[in-house]
This record gives structure tokens, C-alpha cells and sequence, in this order.
């Protein structure tokens, strides 16, 4: 049997090396202690459940010079493009020598295998939830314009998403929750057609109006379809958005694969009414996290030109803004009034 301790002992190897593949982009990519945690305690049940198995005795029998697998390279083994490709080989790699692992203890010990199958399975989803994460492709926006054409009040919606790109507006996007879908994608056509390269589309809530219209994004809510199911559509294709509240949420929108998230309310609106408010506390909280927090966000909820200051205070990145900008005779001047808003004042000295 010693090939056979041989065989346990390089999958054992394997599985724990990948593992800490994965743990270490967690923590040190992602600044994800939670999921970190989760694959080194991974790890150690995983040793546990191997130092007690009496058929998993391989130390002694290892052979490295002798193992005809160390010389044969498969293509692309040496290729890795981004975080992302380096994470999905580890996982693909720790599901495999897992499987063996599984496999082969059963010609031992049955609850050997069944908890190595358990861990297999709890690998699966923490390898997903880091892949998703890893493929992220957000940008942190300075201002984003939310156009509703009933809150166009001095002219048409194509006038203010015009004026909104002049004042600076680096994305848009459409929020039209009464239209028919029919009119609903033709204005999302519309306005990617009209905006160009200038700035990215983002389409609130219809990931199938995203997708047909060939806008850059969707935005999603918490009780929308989950960032999840939105990859399981559009894959990498859209950049995906999600709102949150609190710093729990922010983090959790992370794991779920989120671009960007939306982090509000910061002041009370009338375009949504939301009992609690964030407020800008609740940015303070984001930029303080340890470790930073570097998925991009932007602040919204009843911000204009002049409440500012204490989301500058606090050393906010970006804002989104509606009401603001589409119910504005100037909606360019307001649009450069919000950036230069975000510019962190200058202390004073005594």
C-alpha cells in the first residue's frame, strides 16, 4: 500500500497549498478577514482529518525525486493573466486533490471520507464567492446623474443628460420604474447611443434592459435579484452595482461579487423615502475600515451642492445624485458645483 500513502500524501499537499492560495487572496487581495477565516480553518480541519487517519501515513514513503508527475507540465500551467486566473486554478486544483483525497479514504475510513467530502463542498462556495469577487471591475465615478424624466422639470431628459456630461458627470443612470419595457429599452438605447464613450450607462434594477441595450451596468437593491444570480446572467459582461446601508452590508456586497456599491441614504429625499438614514456616519465608517475598504462606492440620498461639506468631511469618493441636477435650469452648473463639493476642505490653521 505505500503507493497508495504516496498518492494521499501529494493530494494532501496539494489541497493544502491551494488552500492557502485561496486564504491569502482573501485577506490580502480583498481585505476579506471573514472568507479568510473561513479557508484557514478549512485548512486545519482538513490536517486534523488527515493526522489521525492511520492510511494517510505518506511522510515516510514521499519520493519527490522519484515522482514521475513533477516532470510532466501541462500548457498554460505557467500562464496566469490576473488574481482572478491565479484563485480559479487554485480552486480547480483543490477540488481535484480533494476529490482523490475523498476518493481514497474510503478503502480506510469511511468518516474520513465523508468529512473530506464535506470540506470539498464548503470549498466549492468559498472558491465561487472569491472568483466573483476577484472579477470586479467597478471604477470609482465621481458623480453619477440618476435621470427620471418626471423629475426633469426645465427640460427634457436628453437636455439633462447632455448638461450632465458637460458639468462632468463621469456615469448616468436611467431609473424609470414606470415604463413599459418596450419604452424602457428604447430610452436605455437612447441614452447610450447619446452618451458614447463619455460616460457609462448604468440601468437600474432590469438586468435584461442592461444586457439589451448595451449599457455598461445594472444597479440592484437588496431586495432586487442578488449580485449572484445577476453573474449567473450577464457573467462579466455588466458592471453590477448594489445599494447598502450599513457597513455589514458594504462588506457583504464584496463577497457577493459587487462592483460598486451604492451607500445611503446620506440625507432624507423625497425620490425614496427611507425611515433610518446612514447618513454621512456611515461613509466615516467605510473610509476607517481596517483594512480599507477599496471596492468603489458612491454616497446618495438627498445630496446637493450645498451639503457637501460633511460627506467632504468624511472623505467621500463619489456621490449620486438626482433630483439635484435633473430638476436644475443649470444642471451643468450644479454637476461641477457637486465635484467640486467632493474636494475635502482645506484646514484651517489657528
Amino acid at each position: 500500500m505505500t503507493r497508495i500513502h504516496r498518492l494521499l500524501d501529494a493530494n494532501a499537499n496539494r489541497a493544502r497549498e491551494a488552500l492557502r492560495v485561496l486564504e491569502d487572496a482573501a485577506r490580502f487581495l480583498l481585505n476579506d478577514a471573514e472568507t479568510a477565516g473561513k479557508l484557514k480553518a478549512l485548512r486545519h480541519e482538513l490536517s486534523e482529518t488527515l493526522s489521525t487517519n492511520p492510511g494517510t501515513r505518506g511522510l515516510a514513503e514521499r519520493d519527490t525525486r522519484g515522482d514521475v508527475g513533477t516532470r510532466i507540465a501541462a500548457t498554460g500551467e505557467y500562464e496566469r493573466t490576473s488574481p482572478r486566473e491565479v484563485v480559479a486554478a487554485a480552486g480547480k486544483r483543490l477540488g481535484e486533490a480533494l476529490r482523490v483525497l475523498e476518493e481514497f479514504s474510503k478503502l480506510r475510513s469511511e468518516s474520513t471520507a465523508a468529512t473530506i467530502e464535506s470540506i470539498r463542498y464548503r470549498a466549492y462556495d468559498l472558491e465561487a464567492s472569491l472568483v466573483l469577487a476577484l472579477s470586479a471591475a467597478g471604477r470609482q465615478w465621481r458623480l453619477c446623474v440618476l435621470l427620471t424624466e418626471a423629475l426633469c422639470t426645465h427640460m427634457d431628459w436628453r437636455d439633462v443628460a447632455r448638461a450632465a456630461v458637460a458639468g462632468g458627470a463621469d456615469c448616468l443612470q436611467l431609473r424609470e420604474k414606470d415604463l413599459p419595457d418596450s419604452d424602457l429599452l428604447n430610452r436605455a438605447r437612447d441614452l447610450v447611443e447619446l452618451v458614447a464613450d463619455n460616460a457609462e450607462v448604468i440601468i437600474n434594477d432590469r438586468i435584461d434592459i442592461a444586457l439589451l441595450s448595451g449599457a455598461d451596468g445594472v444597479h440592484l437593491g437588496q431586495d432586487d435579484l442578488t449580485v449572484r444570480d445577476a453573474r449567473r446572467l450577464a457573467g462579466n459582461t455588466l458592471i453590477v452595482g448594489l445599494s447598502t446601508s450599513s457597513v455589514e452590508q458594504a462588506h457583504a456586497a464584496v463577497r457577493s461579487g459587487a462592483d460598486y456599491i451604492g451607500a445611503g441614504p446620506m440625507f432624507p429625499t423625497t425620490t425614496k423615502f427611507k425611515e433610518d438614514l446612514a447618513g454621512p456616519e456611515y461613509l466615516a465608517q467605510l473610509e476607517a475600515s481596517d483594512p480599507p475598504f477599496n471596492t468603489p462606492y458612491l454616497a446618495i440620498g438627498g445630496i446637493t451642492p450645498d451639503n457637501m461639506a460633511p460627506l467632504a468631511e468624511v472623505g467621500c469618493r463619489g456621490v449620486a445624485v438626482s433630483s439635484a441636477v435633473c430638476g436644475a435650469r443649470d444642471p451643468e452648473a450644479v454637476c461641477r458645483d457637486l465635484i467640486a463639493g467632493l474636494r475635502r476642505p482645506t484646514p484651517t490653521r489657528d
